[in-house]
């Protein structure tokens, strides 16, 4: 069926349960089933006196960087408990998908790249790349990746991160996985990926391994092969990627 190209497959969607909505919706108009399994699971931090402290300082800073559609939505909620953002504080973040979530808060002229949607990608802009002297505030949940920070330093800025929200794993059984028999899987994180193979027995895995994989970074690809995922397709960014390549792979010889 030309309108409905995913008819009849079910799809898993691994993200945090109200990140899955619209990609689940989207592979439902597809012809999909979208079978909901995060493996992910996202809550504000339970303690906010000191993200509270941090925010009441915002104005001093020169530039703040949300690095994911959480911390979007997490710092952006708990900015607005005590007033808005700084006007003349630079906002920037990794990816698109955060991009759009900061403009439908009503924020515009984001500072975000365009091709490489990581920390790298970031970094290599050029409004990144003369910061001696800034002060950096990076809004993120609780732990991550510490390139960002640690590359704006050694360009001379002052960099504090302010952790808006925590990350956890979901307490559930892989058996409603194995059970469903996937067509496809979609993962868009290496922590959620992590968090999968962590739940799964030697058996499990044998089972699910051979499953196509769709993610959107390289660097989650490079964590499924080692893991001995055998189909792992890398796809494009957000929502639109990842259903691209899905209808993609429907379209080719399986």
């Amino acid at each position: 069926m030309a309108d409905q190209p995913l008819h009849g497959l079910t799809i898993v969607v691994t993200r945090p349960r109200e990140q899955a909505v619209k990609l689940a919706q989207r592979i439902e108009q597809a012809g999909g089933i979208p079978l909901l399994f995060p493996l992910l699971e996202i809550t504000a931090v339970p303690d906010t006196k000191q993200l509270l402290e941090q925010l009441s300082r915002l104005a001093q800073f020169d530039l703040a960087i949300f690095i994911s559609p959480n911390a979007v939505h997490y710092g952006i909620a708990a900015i607005r408990t005590i007033g808005e953002l700084p006007p003349k504080l630079k906002i920037a973040t990794v990816g698109q998908g955060s991009a759009k979530a900061l403009l439908e808060e009503g924020i515009a002229g984001v500072i975000a790249p365009t091709e490489r949607f990581d920390s790298e990608g970031l970094l290599a802009l050029p409004e990144l790349q003369h910061v001696s002297g800034w002060h950096v505030m990076i809004f993120r949940g609780d732990g991550g990746r510490e390139l960002l920070g640690d590359t704006l330093k050694a360009r001379g800025a002052s960099v504090e991160y302010a952790t808006c929200y925590q990350r956890s794993k979901p307490q559930q059984s892989a058996a409603e996985l194995l059970e469903a028999r996937p067509d496809a899987i979609t993962v868009t994180s290496s922590e959620a990926l992590g968090n999968l193979w962590d739940m799964l027995n030697d058996k499990e895995r044998g089972v699910l391994r051979s499953t196509p994989l769709f993610v959107p970074h390289a660097r989650i690809a490079g964590l499924a092969r080692e893991q001995g995922w055998q189909h792992v397709h890398l796809t494009g960014s957000g929502d639109d990627g990842l259903l691209s390549a899905l209808i993609a792979w429907t379209s080719a010889d399986r």
